[in-house]
């Protein structure tokens, strides 16, 4: 145990912007944690709202802890749409293995909670018996909750008015909440918007349009994506066929496409207050969130005061977790 420990405490520090994929490390994570059957398994979840920095800091410590990152938001299961559902990069990456990313196709059937309970649950078994640490990041709290309660009912809304939260889980957990400060955040997110639209969201979801299911009531999967239902009404009026070229556009189409990136950028917002509402609730039912606060970071786009802040208090706490019998 002594060797393995101060292997796990050698790991130096790096960058996570990589420009390409860096050679795997040897484990770091206690091999008697991983293998000995008569304890839970041990997983690190990180939890916060849309562009706090869940993925920044998963790749963090994967690379710091031998890690393997299984997602668990619910839009980026699917194969497509990669801007939109905001998924890592591959050299954002870092080498890192990720799973239950982008392995969906478009028009699959929508994923339940019990089917990512199922998938998740063999990719965490998979990554710990390697000696890995598996490393839980993504929005979808009830997903969250799916996966580790002991005893799992998917007939039930865990977070419904009457909130049936349960405090019994089945793996040994570390969660790490990214929080920021809800100016911060608000002002982040319309501002990341702007850059996914410069970045091709407009021409990814004019590619993707279909006006056989922007007609449909019924939403399932990724055409559920925050981004497809605005734009699909704005397609509906202005086919993708027509010129992109915003210099040739009339007034009226550009009020159109305005109003479309408007209606994103409010339910962006509205699901981060609901993922952090959510987050809260579990909390207060006995959930041991550790709470980090990221507003400094956000708000200086810094990765000195990310590190600072962030992931140094991180990467104590998942150290003490992993040592911990």
């Amino acid at each position: 145990m002594q060797e393995l420990t101060s292997t796990f405490f050698s790991r130096s520090l790096v960058p996570t912007t990589c420009t390409r994929p860096r050679p795997r490390p040897t484990s770091v994570v206690p091999m008697t944690i991983c293998m000995d059957q008569s304890r839970k398994e041990k997983v690190v979840v990180i939890m916060g709202a849309t562009g706090a920095g869940k993925s920044r800091l998963s790749v963090d410590l994967a690379t710091r802890f031998s890690g393997e990152i299984i997602n668990s938001d619910k839009m980026q299961f699917y194969n497509g749409l990669e801007i939109a559902t905001n998924q890592i990069t591959i050299p954002e990456r870092c080498g890192v293995p990720h799973h239950l990313l982008g392995e969906l196709p478009v028009n699959d059937n929508e994923l339940t909670a019990s089917e990512f309970r199922s998938l998740a649950s063999e990719s965490i078994s998979e990554i710990a018996s390697r000696g890995k640490l598996p490393i839980i990041a993504g929005g979808s709290n009830s997903f969250v909750h799916a996966l580790l309660v002991e005893r799992f009912d998917p007939g039930t809304n865990p977070f419904s008015s009457k909130p049936s939260i349960s405090s019994e889980l089945r793996y040994d957990c570390c969660f790490l909440w990214v929080d920021v400060s809800v100016s911060v955040l608000h002002h982040h997110l319309s501002k990341r918007v702007d850059q996914m639209m410069d970045s091709g969201m407009f021409e990814e979801l004019a590619s993707f349009y279909d006006p056989r299911n922007s007609r449909s009531t019924v939403r399932t999967g990724i055409h559920k994506a925050i981004g497809v239902p605005e734009f699909d009404r704005y397609f509906g009026v202005y086919p993708p066929e027509k010129s992109h070229n915003v210099c040739e556009w009339d007034q009226a189409r550009k009020a159109a496409y305005e109003e479309a990136v408007h209606e994103i950028k409010d339910n962006t917002w509205q699901l981060a207050k609901k993922q952090i509402e959510r987050i809260m609730m579990l909390r207060s039912s006995g959930w041991e969130i550790h709470r980090l606060d990221a507003t400094a970071s956000l708000r200086a786009s810094s990765r000195e005061v990310w590190e600072k802040n962030i992931l140094k208090e991180s990467v104590k706490i998942v150290k003490r977790f992993l040592l911990k019998d």
